[in-house]
């Protein structure tokens, strides 16, 4: 991994939320809005955004913690976007805060942690489970 420093920031979005994100598709809830494993979905894609430049060779990272908070519902059709800053690194560990926006505003927030591992050695490792 290449030199990192905390402050930075990654983003992710989506245009438009489809059936398959709304909780009643996903199994998360019976309403047609904006699922929170979506949500959390988009906000690690944020934090791989953040830090996908520093990644060298076969490296890339994990999530290993979420802990996150939906504030506010989001209806179908609606843009919906999330960004990362990177907090610390300690190591191969990175730490981040996550927020998620619709178009009319905050819709959840948190923390995120991610390990940089070899993506070889850990498909290895994951493998030999079911050998």
């Amino acid at each position: 991994m290449k030199d990192i420093t905390p402050g930075i920031i990654g983003r992710a979005e989506i245009t438009s939320v489809t059936e398959e994100m709304l909780a009643k598709n996903v199994g998360s809830g019976s309403l047609e809005v904006f699922s929170t494993p979506s949500m959390a979905a988009l906000m690690e894609k944020a934090a791989c955004s953040c830090v996908a430049e520093y990644l060298e060779g076969d490296e890339t990272t994990v999530g290993t913690e979420l802990n996150i908070r939906h504030t506010s519902a989001s209806p179908g059709s609606i843009s919906i976007y999330a960004e990362a800053e990177l907090t610390a690194v300690d190591g191969r560990e990175l730490s981040f805060e996550v927020r998620a926006f619709d178009s009319c505003g905050a819709i959840g927030s948190g923390t995120h942690k991610r390990f940089v591992v070899s993506s070889g050695r850990f498909m290895n490792k994951t493998l030999a489970k079911i050998k």
